[in-house]
């Protein structure tokens, strides 16, 4: 051949793309991975899987470490080492239970659970008040006994009875248009609001009573309240606040331990400094499950409201950032919920959880930090307390549920087929009647994603 000396013909190269061309998508490995990342981020039962994986993996966590942060404990006050976790495990059983019938009922139904929630709270509230009902609990009044070592804290329930009852107030002056008026904004939320919390702070405990102030900014909000509106009732919150800080000397020594590196004098911040101490020996990946050192009388609450700080001893910085990144996603996955549906009561409900959820944990890891006062709020689904298990999951019921009802949930859920339809259906196919069933199930299919509302 011609420009061959040995007869064999031209090696064919490729041709040389244009220097002004730009790269495909597929040139580039990060930004196909990304791509990808996105496509699977943007599917419609993401939020879906986030929100149930996130809480189960943070509840089976939460119970590991509470028996291995309980077990001095129980056994410095002549009880079994699993004691607390017998508990913990009875409260996260029934809770699972609850989570299953949220995931289960109707929208209307919750709404229509909102109001009786919402009395029944209140009417624990005043029980707990009552001489002979209520009892103490490290110096604060908030807690009913139910016999033997049971007891309830109904101001664990009022976070839930606030989120409905807030969501479905919300949802039916936006359904008549009366939010436009900066009255029926705030009334009767905002009073309402501050009756749980006036209940709350008679027992002492300020911490459950700051939650609850988060959610009720979480709803206003949502509901577009103006900045003005906003930060009126901010002013107000903060001057009570400060006032009902100002004139609590324990409440005043916690704010002096915020960043404090020594007990101080009569041991004032011992507890803020050992969980200073417990993480910082946990180094990268911990000293090993069972193996802290501060669980050993050091740290006071060391399997409720520090049980971090144990987490950060034993499985270390990775085990911390596992802990932040699964509220994390289960923050986002609620953010996505609440803005991605038309329903208005679906947004305030699943805004307030996620903010009741994401504002607690922020303040009980902050104050293992150093970073905020210590507040006695537990880390929801993680932290020892059956009454604020139970409640808890029930809200992760309702995300679940919100998540859901989506239309392209909805439609993405009906496209699947249970396993034991497969089963059958290759039974049936072996027999020579494939072809009908096959023909029936995608007919199914068909009409239940046209159903949704979905092409």
């Amino acid at each position: 051949m011609v420009g061959s000396r040995t007869g064999r013909p031209p090696v064919q190269r490729a041709p040389r793309r244009p220097a002004g061309r730009p790269r495909s998508p597929r040139d580039n490995p990060l930004r196909l991975l990304v791509l990808r990342a996105r496509k699977a981020w943007d599917r419609p039962l993401t939020a879906y899987y986030l929100i149930f994986g996130s809480s189960l993996l943070i509840t089976v966590l939460g119970l590991v470490m509470v028996y291995s942060a309980s077990m001095i404990t129980a056994l410095q006050l002549s009880l079994p080492g699993s004691f607390f976790f017998r508990k913990q495990f009875l409260a996260a059983s029934i809770g699972t239970v609850l989570l299953l019938i949220a995931m289960r009922v109707p929208v209307k139904l919750h709404r229509a659970l909102a109001y009786p929630i919402l009395a029944g709270a209140v009417f624990l509230m005043i029980l707990v008040q009552v001489p002979g009902i209520g009892m103490a609990v490290n110096g604060n009044q908030n807690w009913i006994s139910l016999g033997g070592s049971f007891q309830i804290q109904p101001s664990e329930f009022g976070k839930l009875a606030l989120v409905l009852w807030g969501a479905d107030l919300l949802a039916r002056k936006q359904d008549k248009g009366m939010l436009a008026q900066w009255k029926h904004m705030l009334v009767p939320l905002v009073p309402g609001t501050f009756l749980l919390l006036g209940l709350i702070m008679l027992g002492g405990d300020m911490g459950t009573a700051i939650i609850l102030t988060a959610i009720l900014f979480g709803l206003l909000w949502l509901a577009g309240a103006p900045t003005r509106l906003f930060g009126g009732v901010l002013a107000v919150a903060v001057t009570i606040g400060f006032i009902l800080i100002k004139t609590s000397p324990n409440r005043m020594s916690r704010l002096a331990c915020i960043g404090a590196t020594e007990p101080g004098p009569n041991d004032t911040c011992w507890q803020a400094v050992h969980g200073i101490y417990a993480l910082a020996s946990g180094g990268l990946f911990g000293s090993g499950l069972g193996a802290s050192v501060e669980k050993w009388g050091q740290l006071p609450e060391a399997h409720t409201d520090f049980i971090f700080a144990i987490t950060g001893e034993e499985l270390g910085l990775a085990g911390t950032l596992s802990v932040l990144a699964l509220f994390a996603a289960l923050g986002y996955a609620g953010i996505r919920v609440a803005g991605r549906t038309e329903d208005p009561f679906v947004r305030y409900a699943a805004g307030g959880v996620t903010t009741w959820i994401t504002a607690q944990a922020v303040i009980n890891i902050g104050a293992v930090l150093g970073l905020l006062p210590i507040a006695g709020v537990p880390l929801p689904l993680f932290s020892y307390g059956g009454s604020a298990l139970l409640p808890t999951m029930f809200a992760i019921g309702l995300l679940i549920a919100f998540a859901r009802d989506e239309p392209a949930a909805r439609a993405a859920l009906a496209m699947r087929q249970p396993r034991f339809g497969r089963k059958r259906a290759a039974v049936r196919g072996s027999a020579g009647a494939a072809g009908p069933r096959r023909w029936n199930t995608m007919r199914r299919r068909a009409s239940a994603a046209r159903s949704s509302g979905e092409r």
